[in-house]
C-alpha cells in the first residue's frame, strides 16, 4: 500500500506549481493590458473603450493579490509538510517538493509584506 503522505505531497506540491503558474499569467495579461490601454490612448481611440480596457486592467491587477496570498498559504503548507516528513527526504515527491518550493520562493513577496498575506 502506498504511503498516504506521499500522496499529499503530491497534491500540495501541485497547488503550489498551479498557483505560481496563475500569478505569472496575471502579471503577464496585466502588463499586456497596460500595453494595449497606451496604444489605444496614442491612436485616440474611443473613450468609453479605453475607460472599458481600464477596468479590464483593473480587475487583472487585484488577481494578483489574491494569488499572490493563496500562494503564499500553500507555500507556507508545502513547506511545514516537508519540515515534519524528514524521513521521506529520499523519495522523488519529497525531492520535487524541495524543487517546486526553490523555484517560487523567488515569486513570494518581500519579508516585510509576507505579514499582509
Amino acid at each position: 500500500m502506498a504511503d498516504p503522505r506521499l500522496k499529499t505531497l503530491k497534491i500540495k506540491t501541485s497547488v503550489v506549481k498551479r498557483l505560481a503558474k496563475e500569478k505569472t499569467v496575471y502579471e503577464k495579461e496585466a502588463e499586456q493590458q497596460k500595453n494595449r490601454i497606451e496604444k489605444c490612448k496614442t491612436e485616440g481611440r474611443d473613450e468609453y473603450y479605453i475607460r472599458k480596457q481600464e477596468e479590464v486592467l483593473q480587475e487583472c491587477l487585484m488577481m494578483v493579490p489574491d494569488c499572490q496570498r493563496r500562494l503564499f498559504k500553500a507555500y507556507e503548507e508545502l513547506k511545514g509538510i516537508l519540515e515534519s516528513e524528514q524521513d521521506l527526504k529520499v523519495t522523488e515527491e519529497y525531492l520535487a517538493a524541495e524543487k517546486v518550493l526553490e523555484e517560487t520562493k523567488l515569486q513570494l513577496p518581500a519579508t516585510g509584506d509576507l505579514q499582509k498575506c
